[in-house]
C-alpha cells in the first residue's frame, strides 16, 4: 500500500498535478424516518407540499412512506455539500408539523410491521416498478429493515484529473475504461479499509427492542426498551441491519467493470427458488418484480457502488458498461445522532483523503479468500469493533484494531498532506489526526458516546433519540432558510407534482408490457 502511494503522490506533486486532489465532486444523500410527536412512525402521506417523491430531485422517498432522502446537487466543495443538506433540513422542518426527523439511523420503536407503509409513486409506469420493487423487498426479507436509515456519500475526480493520472502512471486503454478502472481500484482498496470507517464513525450500537420482535437474537438488555451491544460500532451494518442473507451465495467481482456488470446481469436472471414460491403476480396483484436473485441491481447491497447517471428507463448497470464509471458511491454512513445533520465536515475531509488514498495505491486484485476476510473483519468490527485486545485477520496473520488502523491512518495523512498543501491550511491533517485519537481511545467514537449518552439519559434509546431529534430541530431551524432558497424549493415543488402529473398522462403501454420491456433490457 505504502510504496505505491508514496510514488503516486510524488508523481503528481512533481508535475504540479496535486491541485486536482482538491478539485472533487462531492454529493450527500441522507435518510430520515418521519416520526409523530410521540416519537412513533408516521402514518401520514409524503407531504405534498414538499412535491413529489418521484419527480423531485432533491427530496423523496426511500424504501417506506415515512423515509424522506435528501439529495445535495455535487459540489465542488464538502462544505457547500453540507450548506444545501442543512437548507433541505430547514425547508423539511417548515413543512412537517408537529412530526419530527428521526435522527438516528436505527429506527423509532415500531410494534409491528403493518405500521410501516410502503412508499407510493403514483399511478405511471414508472411509479408503480418502485412500488413493487419494494413490495418485492418486504416479502423476501420483511419490512423492518425498510426503516434503517443512513447516509450516502458520493464522491469523483474531476475529469481532468484522469488523462493526467493516465500519463504519469502509464496506464492503459481510452479515457473512458482507465477512469472506470481507477474508481474500482478505490473500491478494492475500500473493501479492504472500509472496516476503519465503521470503527472511526460508527454510530449504531443500539437500537429498540420492537426491532428485533420475533427473530431471535445475541443483543443485550439496557433497560428501558433498549438493546445493544457493549463493543458494537455499527449495528445498522451488522447482520441485524442491512446485510442479505439471500444474496450471501452471490459472488459480486469487484475486480473490473464488466466482470463485476456480468455478474451483477447473471443475478437478475437467476431464479431463486423461495422468491419463486412467493410468486411474481398474484391473484392481479403483483408481489414482486420477478423471481430471481435480484429484481433489479439496486437490490444487491454492498457499502460502495460504482455509479452513472443514467437516462430515464435505462437500467444502471447498462448506463456503466455504456459510458463508464461516473462516480462513486459510499453507503456504510451511520447517521450520528449526535450531530444536526448527521455528519460533519471534519467526516467528510477525512472521507475525501480516505477516498484519495484508496485510490493512489496498490492495484492488486481481490482474491477470494482475501474476500473471506473483509467479510470476517467486517462482522468483527461492527459487532465488537471497540472490544479491548480485538484483531482483525491479515494477510500475515492477526493484528489488534489499534495497530492496523494506525497503518492505514498513517498513509492517509500523507495523502491529506498532498492536500493541505495545495491550499496551505491543515484541515485534511487536522481530521486525519482526530482519527488517531479515537484508535488510542475507544471511548471518543460515535457508538460508545452514544452508548454513554443512552445509559446516562435513563429513558432508553427511542426516547433519547426523539429528544435528540428535537433538539437538531431547534439547532437548525435557529438559522432561518433565505427567501430565495424558499423560493426555490417551493418552484421545485411544484414543478415535480406537474411533472409526475404529465408521466402519469403520458403512458401509452399497460403495465404488465411496461414491465417485461424494462426487464428484457
Amino acid at each position: 500500500m505504502l510504496a505505491t502511494l508514496e510514488k503516486h503522490l510524488d508523481l503528481l506533486v512533481a508535475s504540479g498535478q496535486q491541485a486536482l486532489l482538491t478539485q472533487l465532486g462531492h454529493g450527500i444523500e441522507k435518510e430520515g424516518l418521519r416520526v409523530d410527536a410521540s416519537g412513533r412512525l408516521a402514518q401520514s402521506d409524503h407531504p405534498r407540499s414538499l412535491g413529489s417523491a418521484l419527480t423531485h430531485d432533491r427530496i423523496t422517498t426511500d424504501y417506506s412512506e415515512a423515509l424522506l432522502e435528501f439529495i445535495t446537487p455535487v459540489y465542488g466543495s464538502a462544505q457547500a455539500a453540507l450548506d444545501n443538506l442543512a437548507e433541505l433540513h430547514r425547508y423539511c422542518y417548515a413543512h412537517l408539523g408537529d412530526e419530527e426527523l428521526w435522527a438516528a439511523s436505527m429506527p423509532c420503536r415500531i410494534d409491528s410491521e403493518a405500521e410501516i407503509r410502503i412508499a407510493e409513486y403514483g399511478r405511471s409506469n414508472v411509479g408503480r416498478l418502485k412500488h413493487i420493487y419494494r413490495v418485492g423487498l418486504q416479502h423476501r426479507y420483511g419490512k423492518m429493515m425498510q426503516t434503517i436509515a443512513g447516509i450516502h456519500y458520493n464522491f469523483s475526480l474531476p475529469e481532468a484529473f484522469w488523462p493526467s493520472y493516465q500519463q504519469l502512471t502509464n496506464g492503459t486503454g481510452d479515457d473512458c475504461s482507465f477512469r472506470s478502472a481507477g474508481y474500482f481500484k478505490l473500491i478494492r482498496n475500500f473493501r479492504r479499509y472500509s472496516w476503519l470507517l465503521l470503527y472511526l464513525f460508527g454510530a449504531s450500537p443500539a437500537l429498540t427492542r420492537s426491532f428485533m420482535q420475533g427473530h431471535p437474537h445475541q443483543l443485550e438488555s439496557l433497560e428501558p426498551d433498549t438493546l445493544y451491544l457493549p463493543w458494537a460500532t455499527s449495528l445498522r451494518m451488522s447482520d441485524l441491519g442491512y446485510s442479505n442473507h439471500a444474496q450471501a451465495a452471490l459472488n459480486i467481482c469487484f475486480n473490473h467493470l464488466d466482470t463485476y456488470a456480468a455478474s451483477l446481469n447473471q443475478a437478475i436472471r437467476t431464479p431463486h427458488a423461495a422468491y419463486e414460491q412467493i410468486g411474481v403476480k398474484v391473484d392481479g396483484r403483483y408481489r414482486q418484480l420477478n423471481s430471481n436473485v435480484l429484481q433489479i441491481e439496486n437490490e444487491y447491497y454492498s457499502d460502495i457502488r460504482p455509479k452513472r447517471v443514467a437516462h430515464s428507463g435505462e437500467k444502471p448497470v447498462h448506463a456503466l458498461m455504456a459510458r463508464g464509471v461516473e462516480y462513486i458511491e459510499v453507503r456504510n454512513t451511520d447517521i450520528n445522532p449526535l450531530l444536526p445533520l448527521g455528519i460533519d465536515l471534519q467526516q467528510a475531509l477525512f472521507m475525501d483523503a480516505f477516498l484519495i488514498t484508496c485510490l493512489l495505491c496498490s492495484d492488486r486484485p481481490l482474491s477470494e479468500g482475501e474476500c473471506a476476510r473483509i467479510g470476517y473483519n467486517h462482522q468483527r468490527i461492527v459487532n465488537r469493533g471497540r472490544e479491548p485486545g480485538l484483531t482483525l485477520a491479515c494477510t500475515n496473520g492477526e493484528m489488534k484494531v489499534s495497530g492496523r488502523g494506525q497503518i492505514i491512518l498513517n498513509q492517509v495523512r500523507l495523502t491529506a498532506e498532498v492536500m493541505d498543501s495545495v491550499d496551505g491550511g491543515t484541515r485534511y491533517r487536522n481530521a486525519v489526526d482526530a482519527q488517531y485519537h479515537k484508535l488510542e481511545d475507544p471511548a471518543l467514537t460515535p457508538s460508545a458516546q452514544v452508548l454513554q449518552a443512552v445509559r446516562d439519559s435513563g429513558v432508553g434509546y427511542a426516547q433519547w433519540a426523539l429528544e435528540q431529534s428535537r433538539q437538531h430541530r431547534r439547532t437548525l431551524a435557529a438559522t432561518p432558510l433565505t427567501a430565495a432558497v424558499t423560493a426555490q424549493l417551493d418552484a421545485a415543488a411544484q414543478h415535480s407534482l406537474q411533472t409526475q402529473a404529465e408521466m402519469e398522462a403520458a403512458d401509452r403501454i399497460d403495465f404488465d408490457t411496461y414491465l417485461a420491456q424494462y426487464l428484457a433490457q
